[in-house]
């Protein structure tokens, strides 16, 4: 399978890129440097990026944001992203978002009532920026998957998390960037997780 992925050198793209290439996919790590990239590319250009994924099988964004402070980097980038993909004919798409913005029927009292509201709060403004790249994903057209992690940590790869399909993971409190990218690779194989979020956690 031929991958395209941005963020690439950021803590999860990292672990995609190796993942991906380890699995015998062919990678290509896009970024705005040559420092870790195959490819420079500015990710906010359509027309830049565009000939960079003709031809793919799949897109995945690993992109994140830096700092609480406002942003619209998560929106405006998949946009560019979702652009491009329609301009080559590129349908499949991966993002990366967070399970903490949602709360539903699996979160228990003290995530519902004390842990969510508190990082609503610290965590406002990317998590904004978060909700309006799920809201373009949606929107695409695409043949898109979510993932949404917890808090991410940089431990090793166990192979041993669990997920959830359309709402939050009970009790999913934190899971490895090796291991999200264990999730992401797993998509990109799985036709079922298209149309879908999926939460992680252990």
């Amino acid at each position: 399978m031929e991958i395209i992925v941005f963020g690439a050198t950021g803590g999860t793209g990292v672990h995609v890129v190796a993942q991906a290439r380890e699995a015998g996919h062919h990678v290509t790590a896009v970024g705005r440097s040559a420092n870790g990239n195959d490819v420079v590319a500015d990710v906010l250009d359509p027309e830049s990026i565009a000939p960079v994924i003709a031809g793919a099988d799949a897109v995945v964004t690993a992109i994140g944001t830096r700092g609480r402070g406002p942003t619209t980097l998560q929106e405006d980038s998949t946009r560019s992203i979702v652009t491009a993909m329609k301009q080559s004919g590129v349908r499949r798409l991966i993002v990366v978002s967070n399970s903490g913005m949602t709360v539903d029927d699996q979160d228990t009292a003290v995530s519902r009532y004390l842990a969510k509201p508190v990082l609503r709060q610290v965590l406002k403004h990317p998590w904004a920026d978060m909700a309006a790249m799920e809201e373009v994903v949606r929107s695409s057209g695409l043949d898109w998957t979510i993932t949404r992690p917890p808090r991410l940590t940089n431990a090793r790869r166990t192979g041993k998390f669990r997920t959830a399909t359309g709402t939050n993971l009970r009790g999913g409190n934190n899971i490895s960037r090796a291991d999200l990218a264990s999730l992401i690779i797993t998509c990109l194989e799985d036709p079922e997780t298209i149309g879908q979020s999926i939460a992680i956690g252990y």
